[in-house]
């Protein structure tokens, strides 16, 4: 159960990695030449708000490692199949940490710097 648990963390950290490349480029697509600018300022919101939640999902993925690794020692007798990870909380960094760790960073980090890029090129074709 536990494994299914981390499994399902995993998929979410992915599912959110392609879905904020895409919403980034779309809203990319739609600050074109032609159209509103406004929308590169818009593509903030998603990229920030993604980096939020796989760093909460990594988060949650590492104290369910750390659930799985106790149980894993543990006799069979002892098992109660609780899912219970605050056992374990104080094992594994805060979820603030875990957000900017270094694997996040270089991916989100890309993102938002290609943010700031593109508002920068977009910012001096007006000027």
């Amino acid at each position: 159960m536990i494994q299914g648990i981390i499994n399902r963390m995993a998929s979410n950290s992915f599912l959110l990695k392609g879905w904020s490349v895409v919403l980034v480029s779309a809203l990319f697509v739609l600050s074109a030449k032609e159209t509103n600018v406004s929308f590169i300022y818009l593509a903030f919101f998603p990229a920030l708000s993604f980096w939020e939640l796989d760093g909460y999902f990594l988060w949650q993925e590492r104290l369910y490692r750390k659930l799985y690794d106790k149980v894993r020692k543990m006799n069979e007798s002892e098992i109660d199949f609780s899912m219970d990870t605050s056992t374990v909380n104080k094992e594994v960094k805060p979820w603030v940490c875990v957000t900017f760790s270094k694997t996040l960073r270089i991916f989100h980090g890309t993102i938002v710097g290609a943010i700031v890029i593109v508002m920068l090129i977009r910012i001096l074709q007006r000027g």
